[in-house]
């Protein structure tokens, strides 16, 4: 790992898997989809993901809205899931994935110490507007930025400066949050200051870019973040 962060001036944070649970959507209908519920959840995760990078690959961009949504339809029929209505259900459960627990009392400790705070993600405009509003935690950022405006999928170089040129920061001058590896490795190659948030313990990607840190959970950040920034104003 690198040396401690310093110099932070904004938190920007991945959505999915880092502030949001998108198992909590299957987790939320288990009993609607019965025996395949956790091979659904895991299915459709992978899937949606590895759309991503192929549509960018193939030059082929559609909101993740649209990608969600596809790559649902294929985990229905590989995991024979044929639910009334269960499609529509999870697709609207997208829209109202729970925060994981140590979230808002996090966001609140850095608004409350004079944290800049962002989003950029994957999620069109409407999908982030839709689950910080949902949560009740719109007001605990300054911004949403989506790839929607590149149009390009994480990890490409041109999502990342849309929080740069967003906030008007150095890329060192951002901390950059998120659960998935592969979008750690990427954010770091371009020049944030990354938290690996691995709630997993999954073994670090074998891919460019120095992580700063690797937590368990978002609970430790404030700590970290607002005493590295306190001792540079100071």
């Amino acid at each position: 790992m690198a040396d401690p962060m310093n110099g932070i001036k904004a938190c920007v944070f991945d959505a999915y898997g880092t502030l949001f649970d998108f198992n909590s959507a299957v987790a939320r209908h288990r009993d609607a989809i019965g025996a395949q519920a956790d091979r659904l959840a895991e299915m459709w995760r992978a899937k949606q993901i590895s759309y991503t990078w192929l549509r960018s690959l193939m030059g082929a961009y559609a909101p993740f809205w649209q990608v969600t949504g596809e790559a649902l339809d294929h985990c229905l029929e590989a995991c024979g899931v044929t639910t009334p209505d269960i499609r529509d259900e999870l697709m609207n459960a997208y829209l109202r994935l729970d925060p994981f627990p140590e979230v808002p009392a996090m966001l609140q400790a850095l608004r409350d110490g004079g944290m800049h705070t962002a989003i950029l993600s994957n999620g069109d405009p409407g999908m982030l507007g839709e689950v910080v509003k949902n949560t009740g935690l719109r007001d605990h950022f300054d911004a949403l930025y989506s790839v929607d405006a590149v149009k390009v999928f994480k990890p490409d170089r041109r999502v990342y400066a849309l929080a740069t040129d967003g906030l008007g920061l150095a890329a060192r001058e951002i901390c950059f949050l998120s659960s998935n590896g592969w979008d750690a490795q990427g954010a770091a190659h371009f020049g944030f200051q990354v938290c690996w948030i691995n709630r997993s313990g999954a073994p670090r990607e074998r891919l460019p870019g120095l992580l700063a840190r690797e937590l368990r959970s978002l609970e430790p950040l404030p700590a970290l973040v607002l005493a590295t920034s306190a001792t540079t104003r100071s």
